[in-house]
């Protein structure tokens, strides 16, 4: 395992066209119970190295029900997003992760966490990836449908501020799913 971390964080498959050139930023262990399935890191995380070192991972670890020593332990939560790099700015928020992450390491990252009892998805990227059948629907039908996937997979609203708007359009999510994602985090992790 330490040898695919190795690799993982010194890999520049898609340098040329990263603005800020690589720095893959994931968090693994393969102890951990939860996965967090992302997109790819915003540039305050490219800038610290720490994955959800932002607001939007100060809401997520305010969902999940986490303390920062709890989200931050790799033997109970791995961090992988689709891309490992920031990929740099577009029009309306950060553009999509590279094409070349996901196919160059994501099977042997996931085949390496055998104890995986919940993954968190996080965009319509990962979901792409991690329900495929359900890439076609719109984030919102699918996190309505959540116990369709539960417990071992939960679609989120990224946990951005931009999303404000779709929370505050949305407040069934912070009632009904919020309590028991809670109460799963709390229970994988005993």
């Amino acid at each position: 395992m330490n040898e695919l971390v190795a690799q993982v964080s010194k890999c520049v498959i898609c340098e040329p066209q990263l603005p800020l050139g690589a720095r893959p930023v994931i968090q693994f262990n393969p102890n951990a119970r939860i996965l967090i399935a992302g997109q790819a890191p915003g540039i305050k995380v490219h800038q610290s190295g720490i994955p959800f070192n932002d607001q939007s991972g100060e809401r997520l670890r305010q969902w999940l029900g986490l303390t920062n020593d709890q989200f931050y332990d790799a033997n109970n939560i791995a961090i992988l997003p689709m891309g490992f790099c920031y990929p740099g700015k577009g029009k309306s928020g950060d553009l999509p992760p590279r094409k070349e992450c996901a196919p160059a390491w994501r099977a042997q990252l996931l085949a390496a966490l055998p104890n995986l009892q919940l993954t968190i998805v996080l965009g319509k990227y990962a979901q792409a990836y991690h329900l495929p059948d359900t890439k076609k629907l719109p984030l919102t039908e699918l996190v309505k449908s959540w116990r369709d996937y539960w417990p071992s997979h939960l679609v989120l609203p990224h946990p951005s501020p931009r999303n404000n708007i779709w929370l505050k359009k949305n407040p069934w999510f912070e009632q009904e799913v919020l309590p028991e994602l809670k109460k799963r985090v709390a229970e994988v992790l005993l």
